[in-house]
């Protein structure tokens, strides 16, 4: 027999609230931090030419690599964000959900 969960209960839960303002601060910080470093590639290509044409190694210059590097970027953001959430958003939900009556296990 199943439970019907009550999701008003669980938004109300204060400790919800918490779950959701710090994800959304934690989110923000890495979405600002992501757009940041995607546009300092047109910005550097457009002011600092100089810097983005030395030659790195063969045909490979700064700003591809640096181009190249958004890629790494990307990746090591979503590994830091799925750490962070693996270790303080889940058990903050887990214990969420234990605690708000009518929540099917």
């Amino acid at each position: 027999m199943s439970q019907q969960i009550d999701w008003v209960a669980i938004e109300a839960h204060p400790r919800f609230q918490e779950l959701h303002r710090r994800k959304s601060r934690f989110l923000w910080g890495l979405m600002a931090f992501s757009v940041a470093y995607y546009f300092l590639l047109p910005v550097g290509a457009a002011y600092w030419t100089q810097l983005f044409r030395r030659q790195i190694w063969g045909p490979v210059n700064v700003g591809l690599a640096f181009a190249l590097s958004e890629f790494v970027v990307a990746w090591l953001v979503a590994y830091f964000y799925s750490r962070h959430a693996s270790r303080h958003f889940d058990a903050m939900a887990d214990e969420i959900r234990r605690g708000t009556s009518g929540a099917s296990t």
